[in-house]
């Protein structure tokens, strides 16, 4: 098939990589404009960007995509489909209307469940048992066309949002090359997204990464997960922000008052909290590593502390 392919973060590499392997022709890859990026804030190309060069892809990076002169180069690429990966554009309905067989997109989660930005964190952060990839094909609504294929994926008790999202980016390829193979042999079903079961995964924002030690802990080690790799939850002790990558609740009700340090020593770091403990696991100071509990402990006296 002739295919244009639509995405920007590492999560789409996958895919793009998938529909190059299968033998299709991708007439186009669009993706997001380059970007400031690292320390120096320079500009650098998407990682859809950077591999679909590799491959000798043409790309493109519009602004926009809904004026008829913004459209007309994808119009003249004349695409049988397009496969749409977390590109970060709205898509008007012109442009689903271009592709003769229209656009399917990967979506990282069991729709309708987590509709939105951020499904994968969101899903560990609700404490949801699994979660999966979902292909449908897109409407001009916000994830809420009809289910093409989907999978099913449990969530590990110690998955963060970043090991989630390999695992879901994987299987999103293969997922998009069996409903492509379906498509070309007449044997796609739609199904309609059902009406109950809908949740919105709203975008991760910084200032939700700010730990709230009055919550339950199991609460509070979720959201920990959940923000890691970014935006990394954190708290505050002497001004310090303190940034925290992984942490396991025990349940029990503390004796000290929440965000007290009542344990710091070789076997590591606990925090009382409005409901049990979180075992913090791997921190990380202003200007440092990334260290194990133990290695925080034995560089810092915390016992008794109250972080903030």
């Amino acid at each position: 098939m002739r295919l244009v392919f639509a995405g920007t973060p590492e999560f789409s590499v996958p895919a793009l990589e998938a529909l190059h392997a299968a033998g299709h022709e991708i007439v186009g890859v669009y993706t997001q404009p380059d970007r400031p990026a690292g320390r120096g804030r320079k500009l650098a190309a998407s990682p859809v960007a950077q591999r679909a060069e590799a491959l000798g892809l043409p790309v493109f990076k519009p602004e926009k995509l809904r004026e008829p002169e913004q459209q007309a180069p994808l119009r003249a690429l004349a695409p049988d489909l397009m496969v749409v990966v977390a590109y970060g554009l709205i898509l008007p309905q012109a442009v689903l209307d271009i592709p003769v067989h229209g656009c399917f997109n990967i979506h990282a989660s069991l729709l309708p469940r987590w509709r939105g930005a951020a499904p994968i964190a969101r899903a560990i952060e609700a404490g949801d048992a699994e979660t999966g990839v979902t292909i449908m094909r897109m409407e001009a609504g916000l994830d809420t066309g009809p289910m093409l294929l989907i999978e099913r994926l449990p969530i590990a008790a110690d998955a963060n949002a970043g090991s989630l999202h390999d695992q879901l980016a994987v299987m999103g390829a293969r997922l998009i090359v069996q409903a492509i193979q379906k498509l070309e042999a007449g044997g796609l079903r739609e199904t309609p997204q059902p009406a109950e079961g809908m949740t919105y995964a709203r975008k991760l924002d910084k200032d939700e990464a700010r730990i709230a030690w009055t919550q339950d802990a199991a609460q509070i080690a979720r959201r920990i997960r959940a923000f890691n790799p970014a935006p990394v939850a954190w708290t505050e002790l002497d001004g310090e922000r303190l940034r925290i990558f992984d942490a396991r609740a025990s349940a029990g009700t503390p004796s000290a008052a929440p965000g007290t340090v009542v344990r710091s020593d070789a076997s590591g770091i606990a925090v009382a909290c409005g409901e049990g403990l979180v075992h913090l696991l791997q921190l990380q100071w202003p200007g440092g590593k990334v260290l194990s509990a133990a290695q925080i402990a034995a560089g810092r006296p915390l016992l008794g502390r109250q972080l903030q």
